[in-house]
């Protein structure tokens, strides 16, 4: 049986419509939330993959949350190791910043349903497959990521270049949020520290716009974290082999 270790910032961001698809895949998942346990050091040890979730904070406020630079730390190792990884969000900015690129702040934040197109490189890739020339995609974001050396841009949108990549054959960094389903959104949009963010844009994001626009996109976006999610899943192929061994 696969385990999968998590790494969860905040209560509201989860693992969402990408949990029942591991959890029927068999895999055992090990959430660490360093919300609660800042000082908490995991292992990777006996772990056949790692997903770093989101979180609002800015992968440099390593005073503020010191959580960060043991993230850092375990997501190189899990490089070296060649685990399948997905950063989500803030996960993507960490696996940029643990790979060696820049994590700055995007000319403008991206709160809601956002277009969002494959590159070349993305609509070959094994994971985005389904992905159609344009497809309206649920983001939450201020910040971004320059790409790392060796990776592949997967994904653009007209305000945010760099939205997913690809790094060797098992690591990916999605900027966007594909996990989310419609109590997730909702839910999102009643956070204190949320609401306050898109206060503080006056008025150039709407909320009741983007709870207007979520029943016309959110049955695509699911069928899309299905089969973007699904196809992660297949990368595990090589590790459930290697568990048979012998010498394991």
């Amino acid at each position: 049986m696969p385990r999968l270790l998590v790494f969860q910032h905040v209560a509201h961001e989860i693992l969402g419509t990408l949990d029942p698809l591991l959890r029927d895949a068999g895999f055992r998942i090990k959430y660490v939330n360093f919300e609660r346990h800042p000082d908490v050091e995991p292992s990777l040890e006996g772990y056949d993959g790692l997903i770093v979730l989101g979180g609002p904070m800015n992968v440099d406020e390593v005073d503020k949350y010191p959580n960060l630079i043991t993230e850092l730390k375990l997501i190189r190792e899990a490089v070296t190791k060649e685990l399948p990884i997905l950063g989500i969000c803030l996960g993507s900015q960490l696996l940029a910043k643990a790979l060696g690129a820049k994590v700055k702040k995007n000319p403008e934040k991206e709160i809601g349903w956002y277009e969002v197109s494959p590159t070349k490189e993305g609509e070959v890739d094994g994971l985005m497959t389904n992905f159609m020339k344009e497809e309206k995609i649920f983001q939450w974001h201020g910040d971004t990521f320059d790409l790392p050396h060796g990776a592949q841009l997967l994904a653009s949108s007209p305000l945010c270049k760099n939205q997913a990549f690809r790094y060797g054959d098992n690591i990916y960094g999605f900027q966007f949020h594909l996990e989310v389903d419609k109590p997730m959104i909702e839910r999102w949009l009643t956070v204190p520290e949320n609401k306050k963010e898109i206060e503080d844009l006056n008025g150039k994001i709407d909320p009741d716009h983007i709870k207007g626009e979520t029943p016309e996109y959110i049955s695509r976006l699911n069928d899309l974290s299905n089969s973007v999610f699904g196809n992660f899943i297949e990368l595990f192929g090589y590790n459930k082999k290697r568990q048979t061994l012998p010498s394991r």
